[in-house]
């Protein structure tokens, strides 16, 4: 069961980089895949409903100005779907996001909405554009290769306690030894003074970690990325009403667009210097 768990993780972990190398940037479409550029006349106008404060997809700089790579993302579609006259970008506390949404004060949700089974009930989601892989870090004398389940076998590995990578790090790595923190701060500092072999967790709260002064200097990420859907959820997606189908496709078709331009490598690369993939 646990070894049946482990490859599909890896089949979907081999899908998202290309053949022979492994790429700091994530690609979720086939460059092959054909989509027709949607009529945007009807759109009226565009307004985004976000957040200030989910950093760094949305937050208030020090000039007080709303900005983020959701904010940045937004704008690029706009910009492919030819709206940029008529797009707007509103921040509201997260609480109230959905029903300004519901009432029609906004035509999209950028930000992170989480796609269950009962969202996906109440409204229509572009496709994921990214997701969270979960990653090891070592130290920089101790970084270790695929195939990592095998190498990190009796192995000191920290990880939070009670979150998703606990059971993940349980159920795909068994053969490592987990060792449950509360404190996040703790984690890393004992990784950092080598009393762990590793730490295993979110990859991109932990690229942070490694781009800051604590962590660049001692460790780096070692395998990976490991894309679990099945434990770390599906990503982030543009959430529209159920009604909103023609919005939908149009979102999907800027995204791809994005992506094939180059846009969303250059977005990427400018909120995520440690890339987490």
């Amino acid at each position: 069961m646990i070894a049946a768990a482990f490859l599909g993780m890896a089949l979907v972990l081999a899908a998202a980089m290309p053949s022979g190398a492994q790429t700091p940037v994530p690609h979720i479409w086939d460059s092959r895949q054909h989509m027709q550029k949607p009529d945007t006349l009807p759109i009226q106008r565009l307004r985004f409903l976000t957040t200030t404060d989910f950093f760094p997809f949305n937050f208030l700089d020090p000039q007080g100005r709303l900005v983020g790579f959701h904010v940045d993302l937004a704008r690029a579609i706009c910009d492919v779907l030819g709206l940029t006259e008529r797009c707007q970008i509103q921040a509201l506390p997260f609480e109230e996001l959905e029903a300004a949404l519901r009432e029609a004060r906004g035509e999209a949700l950028i930000a992170g909405l989480a796609i269950t089974r009962d969202s996906r009930e109440t409204y229509l989601f572009s496709r994921s554009y990214l997701q969270f892989p979960a990653r090891f870090v070592t130290r920089r004398q101790g970084v270790l290769d695929e195939p990592l389940h095998e190498k990190i076998a009796g192995r000191r590995v920290g990880v939070m306690a009670g979150t998703a990578h606990e059971r993940m790090l349980a159920d795909l790595f068994g053969k490592a030894l987990p060792i449950a923190y509360s404190d996040r701060d703790a984690l890393l500092g004992d990784l950092e003074a080598g009393s762990l072999d590793a730490v295993f967790g979110d990859g991109m709260r932990l690229s942070f970690w490694l781009a800051g002064a604590q962590g660049k200097d001692c460790c780096a990420f070692s395998g990976g990325p490991y894309l679990a859907p099945e434990y770390l959820g599906q990503g982030l997606a543009i959430a529209v009403r159920q009604e909103q189908t023609a919005l939908a496709e149009a979102l999907d078709y800027a995204l791809r667009e994005i992506e094939e331009r180059g846009t969303f490598e250059e977005l990427y690369l400018r909120y995520f210097p440690v890339g987490f993939y």
